[in-house]
């Protein structure tokens, strides 16, 4: 087969190439930036200047791109000499469409790199994001399907909804959680979504292909524990099976096992399941023969195991055998800004389930933020669910929240309802200033892991605090 150019160069496009097209290539993007091999700042065109607020273009010539430009991958570009065709870069909020081209000098040798800005927002990708939507909505609902008949799971992390710091330290968590093999616990009140959690973590894992075992220990009676957690041998007992009947251990073998409610669990047992934790072996109920096992563990509560052990009714030493990471989940009234994704993505499935279309206005979500929330997000689920229901059709408003929200002396149950209405910019500007506080004394001033706690750039962070002072 013939080739359509022939030339010299194998390793890739020539300056001279690159030189014939930029003028093109300019011409058709919003903004156009180049780089030497060291990665540093060679050429910018006026209008990226300006879409990156940078003033005058020739302060930035000489400069390594990632200082100015955070986010960008160009330096991955001219280190691995393949190019990046299309990706979206977040920058101060905007979300740019970008190309990446390297270029090489006559040796073959990487001379620098290219990059265009293709689009300045995705709005003309939206077909095509929908599309990548849809297709990953129903991967999700297939997965969700399989899972029912095996034993698999049907969450990820993108399921566990929010961008308020407190979520996201949980994401970070979770994900340092699944690249290593330890023991979890999953702290947290009933409906903040411990379960939703361990099913990421085990999902992202090394484990992912093998079997995702949960239990609630509070559903199971004490005098059946044993037999549900370590099996049972045939003839254990009158009326028990001919042949070995798996516990939960034995079904978890080589994947994960999850002990919702860990803390309801009686001393008898806990004695036993630290055994198995430390030995890794399972004796079934009524036999003298040991299984080996090769389970991790992740445990979740809603109870403070912490007074628990002060008043002997945990064991310490299982504590300390499950808590080797430990997990705290905030509960929805600590993270009320997480309200208007949680309420999209709530709505999104429940309105698929009842075939109908659901939206909630900006008052509607302002409504549920004055409620304390003490059944979490499987609360607002039911809530959202009785007010799609109770619907005639159109956005959920403020109204329609009102009439489903639990009342107290006739009014939404809150903390905060003595509190003077204040406009909801001044009241977002101080949620955001006080979570900008407790970033900087969680990292104790250091402005590049406070910029990573609260999930933003550090460029941005400096912007917001020039604002703040």
């Amino acid at each position: 087969m013939t080739q359509p150019f022939k030339g010299t160069n194998k390793s890739g496009l020539t300056r001279e190439l690159i030189e014939a097209l930029f003028p093109m290539f300019e011409q058709a993007s919003v903004g156009a930036i180049a780089v030497d091999r060291e990665a540093r700042i060679t050429w910018i065109n006026n209008s990226y200047a300006q879409l990156l607020s940078l003033g005058d273009p020739a302060g930035v010539i000489g400069l390594p791109v990632r200082q100015v430009i955070p986010e960008t991958r160009m330096p991955e570009v001219v280190e691995t000499g393949k190019p990046l065709l299309l990706d979206i870069m977040e920058h101060h909020q905007q979300q740019l469409v970008v190309t990446r081209l390297p270029f090489y000098d006559d040796a073959g040798e990487i001379e620098g790199a290219v990059a265009f800005v293709l689009y300045g927002d995705l709005q003309p990708l939206t077909p095509l994001i929908s599309k990548y939507r849809r297709l990953h909505q129903d991967l999700a609902a297939a997965r969700k399907a399989l899972a029912k008949k095996a034993r698999s799971t049907r969450y990820s992390l993108g399921d566990f909804v929010g961008a308020t710091p407190g979520a996201l330290e949980v994401k970070r968590r979770a994900r340092l959680a699944a690249g290593r093999e330890m023991a979890v616990l999953l702290l947290g009140e009933t409906g903040t979504g411990k379960e939703v959690l361990a099913q990421a973590i085990h999902s992202v894992s090394s484990r992912a292909e093998r079997p995702f075992v949960g239990v609630n220990v509070a559903a199971i009676p004490d005098n059946l524990l044993e037999a549900e957690f370590f099996g049972v041998a045939p003839g254990a007992y009158t009326g028990a099976d001919r042949k070995l009947r798996e516990g939960k251990f034995q079904l978890a073998n080589g994947g994960t096992l999850f002990l919702d409610e860990v803390g309801d669990m009686p001393l008898p047992l806990q004695a036993k399941l630290l055994r198995v934790l430390q030995e890794g072996e399972v004796e079934p109920l009524g036999s003298n023969k040991v299984t080996s096992i090769d389970v991790r563990v992740i445990a979740a509560t809603s109870r403070n195991l912490k007074a628990m052990i002060a008043d002997g009714i945990f064991r310490s030493d299982l504590y300390y055998r499950l808590n080797v990471l430990e997990i705290p989940i905030p509960p929805l009234r600590d993270r009320l800004a997480d309200l208007g994704l949680l309420c999209e993505t709530l709505l999104w499935e429940i309105s698929e389930g009842l075939g109908v279309r659901a939206e909630i206005t900006d008052a509607g979500i302002a409504a549920l933020a004055s409620y304390d929330w003490p059944g979490n997000i499987r609360e607002l689920r039911n809530l959202l669910e009785r007010a799609l229901t109770m619907s005639e059709g159109g956005a959920l408003d403020a109204d329609a929240m009102f009439k489903v929200l639990p009342r107290v002396g006739g009014r939404p149950a809150s903390k905060i309802g003595s509190r003077p209405v204040r406009p909801l910019a001044a009241t977002l500007a101080e949620a955001e200033a006080q979570a900008i506080a407790e970033a900087l004394v969680a990292s104790r001033g250091n402005r590049t892991k406070a910029a990573r706690l609260l999930g933003i750039s550090r460029s941005m962070l400096y912007e917001k605090l020039a604002k703040m002072s």
